[in-house]
């Protein structure tokens, strides 16, 4: 049996581009996302819950968001969790359904949000090329069993450099963009 699967290969590489576009998702912009509250948990019937299990989230407005809370002994946990995110927002409770203005950014702000989504961007980078490491080192070892000789070892090497450098630009162009965003350019 090879080690070397080029199928698992790209499906990890996918994997880092996918886990890096759900990380920049979850970075404040200018405008009303409902991806901002994603990583916000409350607490409520004992347990932590992720707040899209408690309550609905949308978009109504450019610079809104709604969140409607489905069980309304859960309102003032859902305020407390959104208020103790460290997302700078601060919800105004109407009966179940707190609104959320979104802050315009300040310059520093938008910087730091930047070097944010570039941090993002290079740990993906460097998931990237671990799954690149992991395929070359399979293909030494199938070469070593005999699984097949060094020219095919090489087209596959430059296949699995080949799936890397697309990785990376995905990643780039992702990274580029949502920096673009949030700066406003």
């Amino acid at each position: 049996m090879a080690a070397y699967d080029k199928a698992d290969l790209e499906r990890r590489m996918a994997g880092a581009v996918e886990a890096l576009k759900h990380d920049l998702a979850g970075l404040r912009t200018g405008r009303a996302s409902t991806t901002l509250l994603d990583p916000v948990t409350v607490e409520v019937y004992g347990a932590h819950m992720p707040l899209n299990q408690v309550a609905t989230v949308s978009a109504p407005e450019p610079r809104m968001l709604s969140v409607q809370v489905w069980d309304k002994s859960n309102v003032g946990p859902v305020d407390k969790a959104i208020r103790s995110a460290g997302l700078g927002l601060n919800p105004i409770v109407d009966g179940q359904t707190l609104r959320l203005p979104i802050p315009d950014l300040t310059e520093e702000r938008r910087k730091e949000l930047a070097k944010l989504a570039s941090k993002y961007a290079e740990n993906a980078r460097i998931a990237a090329r671990n799954v690149r490491r992991d395929g070359m080192d399979n293909l030494k070892t199938d070469e070593k069993k005999g699984e097949f000789g060094e020219d095919e070892r090489k087209r596959h090497e430059a296949e699995v450099q080949k799936l890397t450098d697309a990785t990376i630009a995905d990643i780039d162009a992702a990274a580029t963009a949502k920096e673009k965003e949030i700066l406003g350019k």
